[in-house]
């Protein structure tokens, strides 16, 4: 097998020995679509490396494609390629310590997000029309955003994740980027379970705690792209979703993210004893210790909090700024403070295992920014048929 080389990789979107070629189904609805695959997800003779060279050395080539795979290849997709991952996708930053980072095409000065940063990169720059990815605390949704791409966290379960290298099972989906949303739709028609002829409620609810978190770039960023969202809707309130406060949120969040981390590669982790970049490393060890009691008090308020997320999203759809700064500098570290304020956003979704959608926007200054919508479980399609509808009527307005 032949390494990719830096002429094949300019944009460093594709792991190691990640280019190659394998064709789908000579027609469908995905004919000839380039999809990149994240360095997570299986394909057959191949060693799905996730971003750790330690991992790469300690697994077998994949017996068999992962089912997202085979429905993609089956839909007439081509597969370009393995993209670059953050170490076990427990990262939202995109800098492998081991691989490097990959350019980000809107301010090349600045990370691409992750941990899906190379599928990220590779569709934003059209190196592929579909970066495949995984989201667990954002790994789709933040890239998409910082990269200025288009980005869906399905309904969790909604779309399979046999055969992707798990990271916390409860909150992991498999889910996808492009440049456009027709592309973004056209993928959820092959992947996604049919569904029953319905739209969007027409109620837009704005949560006033999630904008408060937004710094002030982003809130000026995404104004006018607030406004025109309003209009697409017949109705629009405004509400509160945590009392307590978002951060009790995340705090509950990343406990039970932390739990079935360490269950999914503790052992792997205690017998090989890989290297993993600083950061990366803490986080497992932080991940070692969290008990059972203090998982299942957070199992609790999950389920509150999903409880009261099902109710709220019966009758409408959540607005909510991607992500609350924009993309950090290259090699700067991300403040404590920016990443929790981040999780508190991109939790919400991820909690309740909701669809959400995020949409790219540029601001003043030139950072990409994101403005999302989180439907109710198994609005998937609607959400989809929504935004390509709007990006439609606003490439006729244009």
């Amino acid at each position: 097998m032949q390494a990719t080389s830096v002429d094949d990789n300019p944009s460093g979107a594709f792991a190691r020995e990640g280019r190659f070629h394998l064709a789908g189904a000579a027609d469908g609805p995905l004919a000839r679509l380039r999809v990149g695959v994240k360095d997570m997800i299986d394909i057959a003779g191949r060693i799905t490396g996730a971003g750790n060279p330690d991992w790469r050395a300690s697994h077998a080539p994949a017996a068999r494609h992962a089912p997202v795979v085979e429905a993609l290849l089956a839909g007439g997709a081509d597969i370009v390629g393995k993209t670059l991952t953050d170490e076990l996708a427990y990262s939202l930053n995109g800098e492998n310590i081991h691989y490097g980072t990959p350019v980000n095409p809107v301010t090349p000065d600045r990370i691409p997000g992750g941990s899906s940063c190379g599928s990220a990169v590779a569709a934003a720059a059209g190196l592929c029309d579909i970066g495949l990815g995984t989201d667990t605390a954002g790994s789709i949704r933040l890239p998409a955003t910082f990269c200025g791409a288009w980005g869906l966290r399905p309904t969790h379960g909604a779309v399979s994740s046999e055969g992707v290298v798990p990271l916390a099972p409860s909150y992991d989906v498999v889910g996808w980027i492009t440049r456009d949303a027709a592309t973004l739709a056209r993928v959820g028609r092959v992947l996604l379970p049919p569904a029953k002829l319905s739209s969007l409620p027409q109620r837009m609810l704005i949560a006033d705690d999630a904008w408060a978190l937004a710094g002030d770039e982003v809130r000026r960023g995404l104004a006018s792209t607030l406004q025109a969202a309003q209009g697409r809707f017949d109705q629009v309130a405004h509400t509160t979703l945590a009392a307590e406060g978002l951060i009790a949120w995340q705090q509950a969040f990343r406990v039970i993210q932390g739990r079935e981390v360490w269950e999914a590669h503790g052992d792997w982790i205690t017998k090989s004893g890989p290297h993993f970049g600083p950061d990366i490393d803490e986080r497992f060890r932080w991940a070692s210790t969290i008990g059972a009691d203090e998982a299942h008090a957070a199992g609790v308020e999950r389920a509150r909090i999903t409880a009261q997320l099902d109710a709220l999203l019966e009758d409408a759809v959540l607005c909510i700024p991607t992500v609350s700064f924009v993309a950090p500098l290259k090699g700067s570290s991300t403040a404590a403070e920016d990443r929790t304020r981040a999780l508190c956003l991109l939790c919400i979704a991820s909690l309740a295992g909701l669809p959400q959608l995020t949409m790219p926007v540029l601001s003043a200054g030139g950072c990409a920014l994101g403005l999302s919508f989180i439907a109710a479980r198994g609005k998937d399609i609607a959400l989809l048929e929504h935004a390509a509808g709007w990006s439609q009527d606003q490439a006729l307005s244009g």
